[in-house]
């Protein structure tokens, strides 16, 4: 269904009077890339975006973007529609009451947790590695989907803005997409072992709930490396690779990037 509703967004799009080229979802959750944009000034709703020096520039949609994106690249002004999705339930029963609801004196070290992590998702590094052709970090069941509407216990909570893949504790992950480590820390409170990799222009990953990591902050990696391993960490009911993927602060959906999970 996802798919279908991306295929008749994308081929709608009329082609720009400067020429450049525009790729990818224009879904909640998606993300786009433009090219040929060399020595033009690009826009996404008025904010600047980097352009690379051989033109190339991206931009993403969080799970609950407005239903348009106004575009403009040097003289060229187009308005994008943006393709709403229907998101699952799901229900996760067995944490420990204090993982859902934390006592008040542990919510200073979340949020200076989720400070030092919201750092390392706002670098604008000029590499362009978020356009190369993704693959998935772990292989195995997915067993939690992005923008799904978690309830924790019984209560209503957060959305869900990463995928889950299981797999037993030490299965490899690997690097999606070439990039340099911005964070790499165990022991937090939510996510435990976590990894966050800077793939150019503001396009993150993050790894969470793993066991060990096996790079560290400011190493460059390259697309199938491997920089950690699956865990139960943090907030979990089991072993699992929680993978995110931001632009700056809108969150991405990672399954729009890698397709189907390949067989074990």
């Amino acid at each position: 269904m996802i798919r279908s509703i991306l295929i008749a967004v994308l081929v709608c799009f009329s082609l720009p009077a400067i020429g450049y080229e525009l790729s990818g979802n224009a879904i909640q959750g998606g993300m786009m890339i433009g090219r040929d944009a060399a020595g033009l000034e690009v826009t996404v709703d008025g904010k600047p975006v980097r352009v690379s020096p051989d033109g190339v520039f991206v931009f993403g949609f969080g799970r609950d973007h407005a239903e348009t994106v106004t575009l403009t690249v040097g003289g060229d002004t187009q308005v994008i529609s943006v393709a709403r999705r229907d998101y699952v339930t799901q229900r996760i029963d067995g944490l420990p009451s204090k993982m859902v609801t934390p006592a008040p004196e542990t919510l200073a070290r979340i949020r200076a947790e989720n400070a030092d992590i919201a750092k390392a998702r706002a670098f604008d590094t000029p590499e362009t590695w978020f356009a190369q052709d993704w693959i998935w970090p772990s292989i195995g069941p997915i067993s939690g989907v992005y923008g799904s509407q978690r309830i924790l216990n019984g209560k209503p909570r957060r959305p869900h803005f990463g995928v889950d893949v299981a797999g037993p504790t030490g299965t490899p992950v690997v690097a999606p997409a070439d990039g340099i480590v911005r964070f790499a820390r165990t022991g937090l409170y939510f996510t435990g072992g976590t990894l966050i990799l800077d793939h150019g222009h503001g396009v993150t990953s993050t790894f969470i709930h793993l066991s060990e990591l096996t790079v560290e902050v400011g190493q460059k990696v390259i697309q199938g490396e491997k920089i950690a391993e699956i865990g139960a960490t943090g907030r979990v009911t089991g072993p699992h690779l929680d993978w995110r993927i931001n632009w700056f602060g809108e969150r991405l959906d990672p399954q729009l990037l890698v397709g189907p999970m390949p067989e074990s």
